[in-house]
């Protein structure tokens, strides 16, 4: 396998991590708090420093001049792949995930992830808000980690599909009900506000303790349903031509601003805003369509810039460069080789997983060379056993310069940002190229995304179940009556 990956390394352009690249003495093991902030479905055009017209982010736009920007910085296009892959610095399928729902979105157990790294560097480590890599008791965050943990199930708060993906049966976005890494805890407040408040607290405790941190607040908003947080947000966003949804959607995006400032205030408060790196990213394209995309094209769920280009804000004051821009080609499958070389831990045991590049060069010197690399993207989700036939459906490879969408269209991002002309007739030497890479890549994940296909998980959602039994509940037959036969539909019952 390691010979495979570090031939098609080369093919690829993927840089096969263990020993740091030249120019990363100053940073390499300076050890920093780390917090990193990761919002749901918000993509590069849901703030005010990136144009948009109408919605107000004070906290963001602050965050925005004082970070190291990486204007070039690529997702998966939907929300489990996107986690997988950086807790993991390697593509989601190498991790099993290939879908967000029905056991295709558990995140594989050999895989090691972010937090072991850091905890094993003596980190503390805590994840608060969603997780979405499995609700089984063997994929849970405490299991893969994290010290500490408060989280909701599946996808979203509420939501509920046939499996093993789903939360806590009748969870709501006010006081919700969430899971601490051994029982339930039925919270007060609105969850963006609990999760980065309880992440403040965490980080309080952590630096009373003098603790290094690894602190990961990932909240669910503002993914659908979009739910406010209460008229007061919703008001500056109405009457003004936008549909219900995006109302609601940017009224949750412009309360998680306030909520992110808080959180920054109390590391200045606790006097570690010095000490502690913080990395603000989405995990795709946004999900509400005619609405300000920043002129890209697409959303949530596609192949093209504005499912898979997002926002990646890097703070840390006297270290840093600060309101500077970045345009190499960058990913989330480098966030674990870099925080690890931050951490001045060796990561060469993780050799044959880790596909992603330090960023620490960038960090130094973001004019520093940067050898072109190819990127690969897969909206996944075929139905069962039929991964062959969405071999290009949904997918992308570019370099620094060109992108292949669906195998076909050819762009040149230098010239047409918004991927608007198709100039594959011009061409063909380029689409040769790269669906030669594509190809390559294609043939060494396809066994192992079959293999996950035949993969099974529990009838019923283990966070149902868990709550259930925490508060001595029945089961909700009517919940169960309902789910069976889509379960049926879906793949035969486990027996």
């Amino acid at each position: 396998m390691l010979s495979i990956l570090i031939g098609l390394g080369c093919l690829l352009g993927i840089r096969v991590s263990g020993s740091e690249p030249a120019g990363a003495g100053r940073l390499r093991g300076s050890r920093p708090n780390i917090v990193f902030i990761m919002s749901d479905d918000q993509g590069y055009g849901e703030m005010s420093c990136h144009g948009n017209p109408i919605l107000r982010t004070p906290h963001l736009d602050r965050l925005h001049a004082q970070s190291l920007r990486f204007t070039q910085y690529h997702v998966s296009p939907t929300c489990a792949p996107t986690r997988s892959a950086l807790l993991t610095g390697r593509h989601e399928f190498r991790n099993g995930v290939t879908h967000t729902i029905f056991e295709r979105e558990r995140l594989r157990l050999d895989a090691v992830t972010l937090a072991d790294v850091l905890r094993s560097a003596g980190y503390t480590t805590g994840i608060f808000g969603k997780w979405h890599l499995g609700d089984e008791n063997a994929h849970l965050p405490e299991r893969r980690g994290f010290d500490r943990v408060l989280i909701h199930g599946g996808g979203g708060i509420g939501q509920t599909f046939p499996g093993s993906c789903g939360d806590a049966p009748g969870n709501q976005y006010h006081d919700p009900a969430l899971w601490n890494g051994q029982r339930f805890e039925k919270t007060k407040g609105y969850c963006t506000d609990v999760f980065f408040d309880r992440a403040g607290d965490w980080i309080a405790d952590c630096k009373a303790q003098g603790k290094p941190f690894f602190a990961m607040v990932t909240p669910n908003a503002p993914h659908d349903p979009f739910v406010i947080p209460s008229e007061a947000w919703a008001a500056p966003y109405r009457d003004r031509g936008l549909s219900t949804n995006a109302v609601a959607y940017y009224s949750m995006i412009a309360h998680l601003d306030a909520a992110l400032g808080r959180l920054m205030a109390r590391l200045d408060t606790l006097g570690l805003d010095r000490d502690t790196l913080v990395i603000f990213q989405t995990d795709n394209g946004h999900s509400v369509d005619k609405i300000f995309n920043a002129g890209m094209r697409g959303m949530k769920g596609t192949a093209y810039q504005g499912g898979i280009r997002v926002p990646a804000f890097w703070r840390w004051p006297g270290r840093l460069p600060a309101g500077t821009d970045c345009a190499a080609l960058t990913a989330h499958i480098d966030l674990l080789p870099t925080l690890a070389g931050l951490a001045g831990t060796d990561v060469s045991h993780l050799r044959s997983q880790i596909e992603g590049r330090s960023l620490l060069p960038l960090l130094e010197n973001p004019e520093a060379p940067w050898p072109d690399r190819l990127l690969i993207t897969h909206f996944g989700r075929w139905e069962y056993g039929e991964a062959q036939a969405a071999r290009y459906r949904l997918c992308a490879i570019r370099d620094a310069r060109y992108k292949l969408v669906h195998h076909r269209e050819l762009y040149d991002l230098d010239a047409d940002p918004g991927e608007r002309i198709d100039i594959a007739d011009r061409h063909p030497e380029i689409v040769a190229r790269l669906r030669t890479a594509y190809d390559a890549w294609w043939e060494e994940v396809l066994p192992e995304t079959e293999a996950n296909d035949r993969a099974l998980g529990t009838y019923l959602n283990p966070f149902k179940q868990r709550y259930w039994e925490q508060f001595d509940l029945p089961r909700d037959p009517e919940l169960v009556s309902r789910m069976d036969p889509v379960w049926k539909f879906v793949r035969p019952r486990p027996r």
